[in-house]
């Protein structure tokens, strides 16, 4: 258990440079949330489902994070400072990390699988703050969402999202930020699904342009030949 600890906690630090030492990473709000977590899945599990939503209420008090003693959560997750909502029937795998101000939100259940509700997050995704993640969606191994955007629908494994809705980026990421992306959220003017668009339009424009000079020349009447 004490090694497990120690894994868990050097996993944090691996992934926020602001953490100087375990220590620090154990007074963590996210830490602090997930540790009660625990707890009240263990006792949700047992249908003692009073005594795990008073735990509930207690460490959302405790910590500003509300996470339903139904959700299940792997090992190594990592929710940065918290704010966060995270609904009953959520699933989230092993080396998730999950920024503040996040919402994994759930729909209608006669609009998907019966009586859930709330995402599927696959190992080792990555959600940036503000973003809002709804309904009983699968968001891939390894995917990224970046910082204020809104998925309603399935993540592809590795594919990185951004905006409202949220649409794939248009390039590899990898060389922005190699490794783990802070926030999800990678950086630069070619990764913005909306300049994407715009350069797609520009070449397509520029190639009818092409097409319709080609149209007018072979349109221009030929000069008569003189016979000798």
């Amino acid at each position: 258990m004490h090694s497990g600890l120690i894994a868990y906690l050097d996993s944090v630090k691996s992934r926020d440079p602001a953490a100087r030492s375990r220590l620090d990473v154990l007074f963590y709000p996210g830490v602090a949330a997930l540790a009660l977590h625990r707890v009240a899945h263990w006792l949700w599990e047992g249908q003692l489902f009073f005594v795990a939503r008073l735990i509930n209420h207690f460490a959302r008090f405790l910590t500003g994070i509300d996470i339903h003693p139904g959700a299940k959560i792997g090992k190594r997750f990592f929710l940065d400072h918290g704010f966060s909502v995270i609904g009953e029937s959520a699933e989230i795998g092993d080396d998730v990390t999950i920024y503040q101000h996040v919402t994994l939100g759930g729909t209608n259940p006669t609009t998907g699988e019966a009586g859930k509700r709330h995402p599927t997050l696959r190992n080792g995704v990555v959600i940036g703050s503000g973003a809002q993640v709804l309904g009983p969606i699968e968001v891939g191994e390894g995917a990224k969402i970046g910082a204020n955007s809104v998925v309603t629908k399935d993540v592809a494994p590795g594919q990185t999202v951004v905006g409202i809705p949220a649409k794939p980026v248009p390039v590899d990421v990898v060389h922005y930020s190699p490794g783990f992306m802070p926030y999800g959220t990678p950086c630069g003017e070619d990764v913005d699904p909306v300049r994407a668009k715009l350069s797609e339009l520009e070449e397509e424009l520029e190639a009818l342009r092409k097409e319709v000079k080609m149209l007018r020349a072979a349109r221009q009447p030929q000069p008569k030949v003189k016979s000798a």
